[in-house]
């Protein structure tokens, strides 16, 4: 079931990850070697981006998937802002006037008001009409090239890729300034927290368990580092963890930011499940994943949009019993995950 999960609504692009352990004070050792065997990533500097359809980039490591790249600082709401993923899509959301100049074949975003200002097009370089050579991919590149040459800061990353792939990325990094870096890590412990009461059977919280929306919502106020105590003397939160709870005396909170890819992400999901391989105190552990709020794509390859917030996570709670619930949250600009 986890398998069928990562198949068909994974986010492609996320620069957040937070695990949570309760009754747990020190980081497991395999955990912390996921986490910290995650792949690096690079910020590189006004990339032309016809240079993402460049004949070796292209065969060489976009068609062999496993590549993320997404524009640096663009706001989807304003900006053009585009992706690459690992499927072979290259995404643009493109203001009215780029769009035109480009003379790419699109359609208007699903987010437009009355009329259309904002135009998405997709590419899938994968597909044999954008073979290098041929007329489509020649139309294609002379419009990213010469037509309108767009260059933007740009996000990569990789997936276990082979050393083939090393040096082709390697060689077109060696033309632009650059910049590598690893996802940063942090982790505290937190200590005597009220924490809900979870049992997988019970979905609808309708007996024993907390309610699964009000369990996201207790999520989000610790990852914050908000009080859920709701002290006579506090005036900043009055929040308080749901019903039935219990004291937890030590949770360990795990935080991971960068560029991400989902395949990182699964790897320290399955670390996660085995968790439970030995006997331990807490029922449960959580694992959230945040896309980006700028991101051109949400769930899949479906378009996203920015509206108030940019929302866009899903949460795993992986149960002793190897149950778990699944999360998923968006905002009102996005398709529903599937």
């Amino acid at each position: 079931m986890f398998q069928l999960c990562f198949d068909c609504m994974w986010m492609p692009l996320c620069p957040q990850i937070s695990v949570l352990i309760p009754e747990c004070g020190i980081l497991p050792a395999n955990i912390s070697s996921v986490l910290h065997s995650f792949s690096s990533y690079y910020l590189v500097r006004d990339l032309p981006v016809y240079q993402l359809l460049e004949e070796t980039f292209l065969e060489s490591l976009v068609k062999k998937g496993n590549f993320y790249a997404l524009s640096y600082n663009t706001k989807i709401d304003e900006d053009n802002a585009i992706a690459l993923l690992s499927s072979g899509q290259l995404i643009l959301s493109l203001d009215k006037d780029t769009y035109e100049q480009l003379g790419l074949e699109g359609r208007p975003s699903l987010y437009n008001h009355k009329k259309a200002m904002r135009f998405v097009v997709t590419l899938d370089l994968t597909d044999k009409s954008l073979t290098p050579g041929t007329k489509r991919y020649q139309r294609v590149l002379s419009s990213l090239k010469d037509r309108l040459p767009l260059r933007y800061d740009f996000l990569f990353t990789k997936y276990n890729t082979g050393s083939d792939e090393d040096q082709t990325l390697n060689k077109l990094l060696s033309r632009y300034s650059y910049e590598e870096h690893k996802p940063a890590f942090s982790h505290h412990t937190l200590k005597n927290i009220p924490c809900p009461t979870l049992y997988p059977s019970d979905i609808q919280g309708k007996t024993l368990s907390c309610d699964p929306h009000h369990f996201l919502e207790w999520l989000g106020a610790v990852n914050l580092d908000i009080s859920c105590e709701n002290a006579a003397d506090s005036f900043l939160s009055t929040y308080v963890c749901p019903e039935p709870q219990s004291s937890v005396s030590q949770a360990l909170l795990c935080t991971v930011t960068g560029f991400i890819s989902p395949e990182n992400v699964f790897v320290l999901l399955q670390e996660l499940r085995q968790y439970f391989d030995d006997p331990k105190f807490t029922p449960w552990i959580s694992l959230t994943v945040h896309g980006f709020m700028d991101s051109p794509v949400s769930w899949g390859a479906t378009e996203h949009g920015f509206l108030k917030g940019g929302e866009n996570l899903y949460n795993f709670v992986c149960f002793k019993n190897q149950d778990y619930w699944l999360h998923m949250a968006t905002g009102a600009q996005d398709g529903c995950p599937p």
